[in-house]
């Protein structure tokens, strides 16, 4: 009895190890490569790759920020609503990308890092019930990328996007008070401007990125043939108004061989609110504790002197109508005006030249920290090979649409300027998006929804 009682038992507990789960486990994966990447939004509750070291670089205001950043629940294909939900951040830090605070972190962080591969299977071309135009309003960084992009557009679907270049303060302005269909801006819209702007969009706005950028400074110094080198010591001395000649020692000491003028340095600088002005003083704050403990960053701020120009193309217009003149703007707008422009100092110690290349290295290098919601500054990047003053550029949209065929135009045109538009950033001087933060914007884009359902027809 004993004998045959003790294979029994242990018959039986192989069978309680069976039914418990034991034995070799079976893999789970998720959704099929073939399928769109972008079919759901950013979650937060997979672990994100670890955040950048906080002495990387100094945070730009001294009070972290905890409201809301959007993320949104998985867009469905059709049917049921997709509701924003906040994650918790801190404030925008500079030298590093945007980090979130608590236990929370950036699902999709870790779900497009350096080997996301874009959704290359879907072509825009033709109308799927658009409306026949959009109106769009903001930064004037990317407007000559964008007067490029639209006119394609038009050619390829029939839909006439008309964009005004009025300053990344003004588009924020205009998506909050729904007076356009999406704004453009290069300075991320901040926790009370999202909050202020919630009600009428029906959630949290989206920040879609499109390109990076250059900011470059731009001088004119008649007689002198030579390219300067800068640095943001002397930078942030010379827009504090204390380094005031351009034979200064300091500028000599950085340009040897260079025959200086015995000028007076004229200032030029942005006098509406501005995502490029935003960008340069978050560098300036970045490299220069004398300019964080005075102008510190943002799209205004209070200028020791200078003249004030609107736009890009106005300050372009003030450095090339004054001699001894110096100003910041986007590279394209430096060529458009034969301005040159100086090589900067950066982060690893080199001088490097604005360009495509040197602006895509920042943007690699923070591709795979860029925080869920995609608000972040790329200034005083890592790298030999990264420009500092390198800036990203959003297009903003309500995230819950009430109006069809405006919900179908703008989700079919922001996938094709984060798709089919990217070829033509470079040849413009701006850089093309890299790619894990293509599939990030292809997560927003799907999110997007109309009256309950999912806008963008995935064609």
């Amino acid at each position: 009895m004993r004998l045959l009682a003790l294979p029994t038992l242990f018959l039986a507990f192989a069978l309680i190890l069976t039914a418990c789960g034991g034995g070799t486990p079976t893999a789970t994966t998720g959704a099929a490569s073939s399928s769109a990447p972008a079919s759901s939004a950013p979650s937060t509750s997979a672990p994100a790759s670890s955040a950048p070291s906080t002495s990387a670089a100094p945070v730009t205001s001294a009070a972290p920020s905890t409201s809301a950043a959007p993320t949104t629940s998985t867009a469905p294909t059709s049917g049921t609503g997709a509701s924003t939900a906040p994650a918790t951040r801190t404030t925008f830090a500079v030298g590093t990308a945007t980090r979130p605070t608590g236990s929370a972190t950036v699902g999709a962080t870790a779900s497009a890092g350096a080997g996301a591969t874009p959704n290359a299977s879907i072509n825009i071309t033709g109308k799927q019930g658009d409306a026949s135009s959009l109106n769009g309003a903001g930064a004037t960084f990317p407007q000559v990328l964008y007067s490029k992009w639209f006119a394609e557009y038009n050619t390829a679907t029939g839909v006439q996007v008309n964009y005004q270049g009025t300053g990344s303060g003004a588009g924020k302005n205009a998506i909050r008070d729904k007076t356009v269909d999406f704004a453009g801006s290069d300075s991320p819209m901040s926790d009370a401007e999202l909050q202020a702007a919630s009600a009428g969009c029906g959630g949290t706005i989206l920040h879609i990125p499109t390109t990076l950028g250059a900011i470059v400074i731009s001088y004119n110094l008649p007689n002198v043939s030579q390219k300067l080198k800068l640095d943001g010591d002397v930078l942030a001395s010379i827009f504090l108004e204390q380094t005031k000649k351009w034979n200064d020692p300091k500028i000599a000491a950085l340009n040897p061989g260079v025959t200086l003028p015995n000028e007076e340095i004229i200032t030029v600088h942005r006098s509406d609110s501005s995502g490029t002005t935003d960008n340069f003083t978050s560098y300036l704050t970045a490299v220069s504790p004398a300019w964080a403990s005075g102008p510190k960053s943002g799209s205004a701020v209070q200028w020791p002197g200078g003249i004030g120009a609107n736009g890009n193309p106005g300050v372009a217009q003030e450095v090339k109508n004054n001699p001894y003149a110096i100003g910041y703007v986007e590279l394209a707008f430096a060529k458009q005006n034969n301005l040159p422009f100086a090589d900067i100092k950066n982060a690893g110690g080199q001088f490097v030249t604005p360009n495509a290349a040197s602006v895509t290295a920042a943007g690699q290098a923070f591709a795979p920290q860029a925080p869920a919601d995609l608000r972040f500054k790329l200034v005083n990047a890592p790298g030999a090979q990264s420009y500092p003053i390198t800036a990203i550029t959003w297009i903003l949209v309500c995230p819950n649409q009430t109006d069809q065929p405006k919900a179908i135009a703008i989700t079919r045109m922001l996938w094709w300027a984060t798709h089919t538009g990217q070829q033509y950033n470079e040849g413009l001087d701006y850089a093309p998006l890299p790619a894990s933060i293509v599939v990030r914007a292809e997560t927003f884009i799907n999110s997007i929804m109309v009256n309950g359902q999912k806008a963008f027809p995935g064609k």
